[in-house]
């Protein structure tokens, strides 16, 4: 083991304990037994152990910022959540004395994020986005800084505030089903997006409610471009499918304009529906049957369950239970 290269995750590994406990007894903040911490402190003092930033450090020197890491790529159907989300952090933030400073990441790079780390710009980090493969969360576990995710996190030691998209997308899709929707095709984005597979497991969770087996044909994923909805849209039609979930409204607005190009009817011939309600689906004729959030009170809720991770409080993820189902025009 090079002395000059020791991490958090080479310390847990040599004591068989979690990174989380390391991170806790360096900081000195957290519920972490006393021989536990003796423990770790004398190892780390034996092997020099010097990370870049250390919660120890951060403890005694606060900057009084957090930072708020978003996606550059970005659509505008993301835009409004993302906008909901900060005010609710605004307002938590600017109460206590704390600023905001955000970063963007583009793909794997993940340079910004590291700056505002190393340069002991921040307290600690909201991530606003988790994927299947993390690497942003993964740096951020091994540096030891405070952190949180929006969104749901396959790593049970991240502490993650995320609505409750399963049930919210199981309970719209066994709606539909109840309807009489047997052929329900789906439209979904990136799977590497953990969202995606969230929204997927709802959906799967309705049909197995109801006795149903899925159509694996009439599911569509890693639907990243617009352009392909036409012809997914000829192929459902074939298909004779009675209905189409989107998993966002981007999607959304495009089924439905491109059944308004085919003269396809919405909802006599095809029923439509969302798993978000954005405002570009504001004014849509037929209005859209969706699912309404309250993003403002994920972004509160995520500030200050961060704020309490720096001041070392025990903090637990949290799902919240504040969506509701709005049944529009488009599925009667």
């Amino acid at each position: 083991m090079s002395d000059e290269k020791i991490t958090i995750e080479d310390v847990a590994k040599a004591l068989g304990i979690s990174k989380t406990t390391v991170s806790r007894a360096i900081s000195g903040k957290g519920r972490v037994g006393s021989e536990t911490r003796e423990k770790v402190m004398e190892f780390i003092e034996k092997h020099n152990y010097r990370p870049n930033v250390s919660a120890k450090a951060l403890a005694s020197q606060r900057t009084y910022n957090i930072g708020v890491v978003w996606p550059d790529d970005y659509s505008a159907v993301d835009l409004p959540f993302f906008q909901r989300c900060m005010i609710g952090m605004t307002e938590v933030t600017s109460g206590v004395g704390v600023d905001i400073l955000i970063s963007l990441i583009a793909g794997d790079d993940i340079s910004g994020l590291k700056r505002l780390v190393e340069n002991r710009k921040v307290d600690g980090i909201i991530l606003t986005r988790t994927l299947v493969e993390d690497i942003p969360a993964a740096y951020l576990k091994n540096s030891g800084l405070p952190f949180v995710v929006v969104g749901k996190s396959n790593d049970p030691e991240i502490i993650s505030v995320d609505n409750d998209n399963f049930g919210a997308c199981r309970e719209l899709t066994s709606i539909l089903i109840a309807k009489g929707l047997k052929r329900l095709a789906l439209i979904g984005g990136s799977t590497n997006h953990i969202i995606t597979q969230t929204r997927y497991e709802g959906y799967a969770a309705a049909f197995k409610d109801a006795g149903l087996a899925i159509n694996k044909s009439l599911v569509y994923l890693d639907v990243e471009s617009t352009q392909r909805i036409s012809g997914i849209l000829d192929e459902l039609l074939k298909k004779n499918v009675d209905g189409v979930i989107c998993m966002d409204d981007s999607l959304a607005g495009e089924v439905i304009a491109r059944c308004r190009e085919k003269h396809i009817k919405i909802p006599s011939d095809l029923r439509v529906a969302s798993f978000y309600n954005s405002s570009l689906l504001e004014g849509t004729v037929p209005s859209v049957t969706s699912l309404n959030f309250n993003d403002r009170n994920l972004g509160a809720v995520a500030a200050k369950t961060l704020l309490s991770m720096v001041e070392g409080k025990d903090t637990e993820s949290q799902k919240l239970k504040n969506y509701e189902v709005v049944l529009k025009d488009s599925t009667k």
